[in-house]
């Protein structure tokens, strides 16, 4: 085991926690000049230890001539693109210290991307996603939670054992402790995720005729939504979820027959299972990063209903610059570019991840706008296809 890489997860995972208060930041708050020095000073440790220990990295960065010696800045670190996981293990990890890998999302013809842990990086994993994920739920939501339903439409952990989103739903269900879970996808004879109708319309309606309802938090990919949302619209069915109920949705559509934007899909939930639009929490991840970004609920409750979009935030120990395909530089604000992710939560891999998705930037926050066209299709959503 590597004991300086396992000290800086450790330290991480304390102040992700919130034992440091230098590295945290209320949601939607302006970020501090104290959060900035412990980010850049942070991130610059992190890329000194992943260039000692991370052979395939170094070798990437010594091509550029970029060592920890002449990097000054964490803008400055170099950045891996996500293609990368497929050919390289860029990883810390001895192979017997590998306890779960992660593979991207795709069609089957594709290569996945490996993303390699251990019981240590999972921890800094599971400590990143639940700390962020409950920072945005909102407060309605935080006052119900033990007596919440959670319905994830996705197979169960058993049958994706390299799923990030599926251990991330996993996880937020442990954390949340709720009385009753369930997940009502399978897979298909083609590897593709599909759901069991039958199971996901009796979870959702399982309790409605009773005069006390519990809330339920519904988990689940674009396009597991989408098929769901034409499932009841075949057999003519509504469901009015109660009171407190919330969606929680991931994915995009790039390079798939059915696509539609974020606020048709919010409308159409709201007609076939009457959660309101402020109560739709829509995410970003993937399994090549640690963190998620979250359209930080509340805050943007009134932009989703008069239609203008989602504005992604990542956690404070993760900053994100969308940078111009053309010259390599941060756009300006309100200008599209492609988005890359510094995510301090990737301690035993590569820190930097240069996605193939386009976001239009918005202050530290991104609109999500799809794949680049040249880009590989990917995504969970895919896997719901």
């Amino acid at each position: 085991m590597n004991k300086e890489l396992f000290n800086f997860a450790a330290c991480l995972r304390e102040a992700i926690q919130g034992r440091d208060a230098a590295l945290r930041r209320p949601v939607g708050a302006a970020r501090r000049p104290c959060q900035e020095l412990k980010f850049d000073s942070l991130a610059l440790e992190l890329f000194a230890l992943q260039f000692k220990h991370n052979a395939a990295y170094r070798k990437i960065c010594e091509a550029r001539r970029l060592t920890p010696e002449v990097i000054g800045h964490w803008t400055q670190i170099p950045t891996v693109p996500t293609a990368a996981f497929k050919e390289l293990e860029l990883t810390s990890l001895a192979p017997d210290e590998r306890t779960a890998i992660f593979h991207s999302s795709g069609t089957t013809e594709q290569k996945p991307s490996q993303h390699f842990h251990s019981k240590e990086s999972l921890a800094v994993y599971e400590a990143s996603l639940w700390s962020w994920f409950a920072q945005n739920v909102p407060p309605d939501l935080r006052f119900t939670i033990y007596d919440l339903r959670l319905i994830c439409l996705t197979p169960p952990p058993k049958q994706t054992r390299h799923s990030s989103l599926i251990h991330m739903f996993e996880t937020i269900r442990k954390e949340l402790d709720a009385p009753e879970s369930v997940f009502v996808g399978k897979i298909g004879a083609d590897g593709a995720w599909t759901l069991d109708f039958d199971a996901a319309f009796a979870a959702l309606d399982d309790n409605s005729k009773l005069k006390i309802q519990n809330p339920k938090l519904i988990l689940g990919t674009a396009f597991s939504f989408v098929h769901l949302l034409d499932f009841l619209k075949e057999k003519d069915l509504r469901i009015d979820l109660p009171a407190g109920s919330h969606v929680m949705e991931t994915g995009g559509y790039k390079n798939r027959s059915r696509s539609m934007p974020k606020a048709e899909l919010s409308a159409l939930i709201t007609e076939r299972l009457g959660v309101p639009p402020e109560n739709i929490i829509c995410e970003y991840g993937m399994s090549e990063l640690s963190s998620q970004a979250y359209d930080t609920g509340i805050k943007n409750s009134k932009l989703k209903i008069q239609n203008l979009g989602c504005h992604f935030h990542f956690p404070p120990w993760a900053r994100v610059q969308i940078i111009s395909p053309e010259t390599g530089r941060e756009v300006a604000d309100g200008e599209t570019g492609l988005i890359r992710v510094f995510d301090l939560a990737n301690v035993f891999s590569v820190m930097v991840i240069q996605t193939e998705d386009l976001g239009i930037r918005h202050g530290d926050g991104f609109e999500l706008i799809g794949r680049a066209p040249v880009a590989e299709p990917r995504g969970c959503s895919l896997m719901s296809a």
